[in-house]
């Protein structure tokens, strides 16, 4: 994936790969993967693995953000001819990561919601169905020698019962000299080696580049995984062999609950892994997360069109809702997208007033004026909205109502600053009309209309300008701030029916007109921050993705009655020069 790649290319693209990589996985992957090396090379046989070998090494702890800043030696050597990223996942869903888990993740080629490993004690764990490499390789390779070197116990008793070689060893240290001492007199088809002393260091100190203990620990790493790597290439016949060295993060930070559903993945420290596929022939590529600027804004939301012969509105059914008093604080707002394209003069689209198309002493409204649009408070204040928003993208609009040096007052924002602050001191503006989406049916072509209305949102508390700036950009959700405060909330996501459902749990729902029509969209905007899609997570590297890439690599065969939940990643490969 290039660094410059947008999301929404990125979900087309990935898509494909997703398809492509189900019809691999179907047919046999091996052939495909064992294409991509030039047949020119030595060793890049049709044989069951013949000349290529693997070295998997496992960083436990290893946050991919310490290892960017960082850049220990050894593993900026790796990146300059390997598939990497610092932006790996541990894993892609929302469960409590443990070692147990991610081990048996990285090891298996499963999630946990087919392995069932989510706690320490491997409680869950049936190998009979979720295999380990180590099985997988010695029922398909004859006289693969495959070998583990872990510096944690549970990591061999539980996970490496089928390799060739198991040992358990006292520290790091005792792990990388077991390798060393491997590649150096035997000839293995795989090693995996299984580092903790970061995940030591990390959890008595945390686990941030800054932490002295910490990145001490990984920098030791790094000096092991140099040692190992002249090892690797001192050996005998190395010259007629392929290896694929993998160096994963079995998870990141320790001490988190998961993620909430909804959440962004990519910000929970615990998942960030440091994921690297290297072999001499291939060529660096960096993949990074998705810039979050670039998520698309996708879903579905009611067309509220006024034309000469009809319109299509929802109606508030509690006309209490938008009756704000002369006390009391408050914040609204909601995401609106024009699509009538063209400047026009009044149609209002939006408001709790009983003159819906002129101007009223009682009641609110939102109006286009122009290629803008307004804010009428009773007749006065009017405030623009100071910018243009007819351009056929969404935006976000919130006001909000409260003392400001005793003085209540009316706040204005458009898509996140602030376009208007003035007194309604004394005013109260209340009526029994209720809140309404969407305008009248027009007269001419000056009162008509054409917009998407999302994510309408009242709160009883007059939020701060960061706040507001913050929340109206994104998609509200229980873990939003202020959650407890709203006193209804439309998101506008129905595909069918005439109820526009609030979701808050107050029970005031709006209900549209039986023409009400639903569009769906899927764009980007600079003013919104929508949620991030799952695809999104499998734009780069999962532990999850591990045991596919060391099936294909070693020529195995992969059934689709295995089930496997990774993607396959092809790394690209140096052609040599003549």
């Amino acid at each position: 994936m290039k660094k410059g790649f947008t999301f929404m290319a990125t979900l087309k693209y990935l898509s494909l790969a997703l398809v492509s990589g189900l019809f691999l996985v179907s047919t046999g992957c091996n052939k495909d993967f064992q294409n991509t090396l030039p047949q020119g090379f030595k060793n890049d046989t049709a044989g069951l693995g013949a000349g290529k070998k693997v070295l998997y090494i496992i960083l436990d702890g290893v946050t991919g953000a310490a290892v960017r800043t960082l850049a220990p030696t050894n593993l900026a050597q790796i990146n300059a001819k390997a598939t990497y990223s610092y932006d790996g996942l541990a894993d892609n869903k929302y469960n409590v990561i443990t070692h147990a888990s991610a081990w048996t993740t990285m090891l298996t080629g499963y999630d946990y919601t087919k392995h069932n490993v989510t706690t320490e004690d491997f409680a869950g764990l049936n190998l009979q169905n979720t295999p380990t490499i180590f099985t997988r390789i010695k029922s398909s390779l004859n006289n693969a020698r495959t070998v583990s070197i872990a510096s944690t116990s549970v990591f061999t008793d539980k996970l490496a019962g089928d390799a060739v070689v198991k040992q358990t060893v006292s520290d790091d240290a005792a792990v990388k000299t077991g390798v060393i001492a491997e590649l150096s007199t035997n000839n293995p088809s795989m090693v995996v080696a299984q580092f903790h002393s970061a995940e030591t260091a990390g959890a008595a100190n945390g686990y941030t580049a800054t932490t002295p203990a910490y990145a001490a620990a990984i920098n030791s790493i790094d000096g092991y995984i140099g040692e190992i790597m002249t090892a690797l290439k001192a050996r005998k016949g190395y010259s007629g062999e392929n290896w694929l060295v993998i160096i994963a993060s079995n998870k990141g930070s320790g001490g988190a609950s998961g993620g909430a559903p909804g959440s962004n993945i990519f910000n929970d420290a615990s998942r960030n892994a440091y994921i690297a596929f290297y072999n001499p022939r291939f060529s660096s590529v960096k993949i990074t997360q998705p810039d979050p600027s670039s998520y698309p804004f996708v879903g579905t939301a009611p067309r509220f069109i006024a034309t000469t012969a009809s319109n299509v509105t929802a109606i508030q059914n509690n006309t209490s809702i938008g009756n704000f008093g002369s006390t009391g604080d408050f914040t609204f707002m909601f995401k609106f997208r024009d699509d009538y394209g063209q400047a026009n003069y009044y149609p209002m689209f939006l408001a709790k007033r009983n003159a819906f198309n002129s101007v009223s002493s009682t009641g609110w409204g939102f109006l286009f004026g122009a290629n803008s649009a307004q804010l009428d408070w009773g007749g006065s204040p009017r405030p623009g909205f100071g910018i243009d928003i007819r351009d056929g993208r969404w935006h976000t609009v919130a006001f909000t109502i409260g003392l400001l040096n005793n003085v209540r007052t009316l706040t204005l924002y458009v898509d996140g600053l602030t376009r208007y602050s003035g007194s309604i001191n004394g005013r109260n503006i209340d009526n029994t009309t209720p809140l309404r989406l969407g305008g009248d049916i027009g007269t001419n072509g000056d009162t008509q209309s054409n917009l998407l209305i999302r994510d309408v949102a009242l709160f009883n508390v007059a939020m701060s300008a960061t706040d507001v700036a913050n929340i109206m950009r994104t998609q509200i959700k229980p873990t939003t701030p202020f959650y407890s405060n709203l006193l209804g909330f439309w998101p506008g996501n129905e595909t069918s029916g005439t109820t526009m459902l609030d979701q808050s749990g107050k029970g005031n729902n709006f209900t549209y007109s039986s023409n009400v029509a639903f569009a769906n969209f899927e764009e980007i905007s600079p003013n919104i921050s929508p949620d991030i899609s799952p695809a999104a997570y499998l734009s780069v590297p999962n532990g999850v993705d591990i045991p596919l890439l060391i099936y294909n690599w070693l020529n195995i065969a992969v059934s689709p009655q295995w089930g496997l939940t990774g993607r396959l990643y092809n790394p690209t490969v140096s052609l040599p020069t003549n």
